[in-house]
């Protein structure tokens, strides 16, 4: 069997919304850099910088939420064209702003806008992918994101190094190109589901933070989420300060997270098509738990590389699942709002993950961070084990 063999027949409106994403996320360069930018370019103080991302953080929060409702309302195709055009205006006008406090508010409209593209496109992934594709379509679509942060970045360190503001002309213009390639792409009909009488009931009767099961869902897998963004926060700390190893070195392995998911995830989903999702949610977390804790007995690169190719299998697992699974609870009518809180969640977990691993790592050590990051995984794993009962539950 080819699992390269499936990716045919992922529906061509899939494919076009990962193309879209892939254009916007290779030009994507200015929040990586923006620490960068504000501490070199415009000399405020590294607390300073830190607050100005602190609040991007929490403009992307408070986005999540309501741009999943309003996809809701008029239609997720239309929200990620605006979001698309009108973070390309923004960054345009970041990019002439020099005063502290207006830097601020840009960047929490700029997250507000920006951050509206992903539930909206994940809920219309949910809505095209016929259900037992919904796993692979999401990995596409990660595929794109991924791909295109793997080249932006590398584009973004070129370009600062001629001149800082081409960062936001460039990352500007590839979010109006994206959204002119949404606007001029040859669709297939779109899947537009009717709303029934008892879609309206259950609408006003049960919102997203009701349903038990998102609930459920939301808290069972941030303990994972919390062990997953230590590879961006406490895992550079204990590879470049703690073993002694070179930044070049750390690059090196970190770009076999992105290798492994470039070639490797897409197909490894597509044959896993008919595994149930919290198997793949279950197997997901615990390789992330056995990967990351593993650091705490890992201390030459082999060791290290073996730790990162478990929980990169683990995130490969996990992350097209959850998403799947959660399009799968939500009532179509809905699906937006509830991808929504789904990124609300990942976006909480964001604020909240550097700062709790940080802090065990300064005052506990990198080798209680490990293990608690273990236990946070079996915790997720245990939680999605219970997952099994929903198979009874129809939507």
């Amino acid at each position: 069997m080819n699992p390269y063999k499936g990716l045919r027949d992922i529906p061509r409106n899939i494919w076009l919304v990962s193309a879209a994403s892939l254009i916007n996320r290779t030009g994507m360069m200015v929040l990586p850099f923006l620490a960068i930018y504000l501490t070199q370019e415009l000399k405020v103080s590294a607390a300073e910088a830190g607050l100005v991302l602190t609040f991007y953080g929490i403009g992307a929060l408070i986005s999540a939420p309501f741009a999943g409702k309003l996809s809701d309302k008029i239609g997720s195709m239309k929200l990620m064209k605006i979001s698309l055009l009108l973070s390309g205006v923004c960054l345009f006008i970041y990019s002439f702003t020099t005063n502290y406090h207006l830097i601020i508010i840009i960047s929490i409209i700029l997250a507000i806008i920006s951050e509206a593209f992903r539930p909206a496109s994940m809920a219309f992934i949910a809505d095209e992918a016929p259900k037992e594709q919904r796993k692979q379509s999401f990995s596409l679509y990660r595929l794109a994101i991924n791909l295109g942060m793997s080249f932006g970045p590398v584009l973004g360190g070129v370009l600062t190094s001629i001149d800082f503001s081409l960062l936001f002309y460039v990352d500007g213009i590839t979010s109006i190109l994206a959204a002119i390639y949404l606007i001029f792409a040859k669709w297939e009909p779109l899947h537009i589901h009717k709303k029934s009488a008892e879609d309206k009931i259950d609408k006003e009767a049960l919102p997203p933070y009701r349903d038990h099961r998102l609930v459920y869902l939301l808290i069972a897998l941030s303990p994972v989420i919390i062990v997953f963004f230590q590879h961006f926060s406490t895992m550079p700390l204990f590879i470049v300060d703690y073993l002694g190893f070179s930044r070049i070195t750390f690059g090196f392995l970190v770009s076999i997270n992105t290798i492994l998911i470039i070639f490797i995830e897409v197909p490894l989903n597509v044959a896993m098509q008919k595994v149930p999702e919290w198997k793949s949610l279950s197997l997901g977390g615990l390789l992330c738990g056995i990967g990351f804790g593993g650091m705490a007995i890992a201390s030459d690169i082999s060791g290290i590389i073996v730790t990162i190719i478990i929980w990169t299998f683990g995130e490969m697992l996990f992350f097209p699942s959850v998403s799947a699974l959660a399009g799968e609870i939500s009532p179509e009518n809905k699906r937006g709002e509830y991808m929504g809180y789904l990124q609300m969640m990942h976006s909480f977990c964001f604020i909240g993950a550097p700062l709790m691993g940080t802090y065990v790592y300064q005052y506990y050590g990198p080798q209680v961070l490990w293990i608690s990051t273990f236990f946070l995984g079996l915790i997720t794993t245990v939680m999605m084990l219970r997952i099994k009962r929903w198979e009874t539950i129809s939507q």
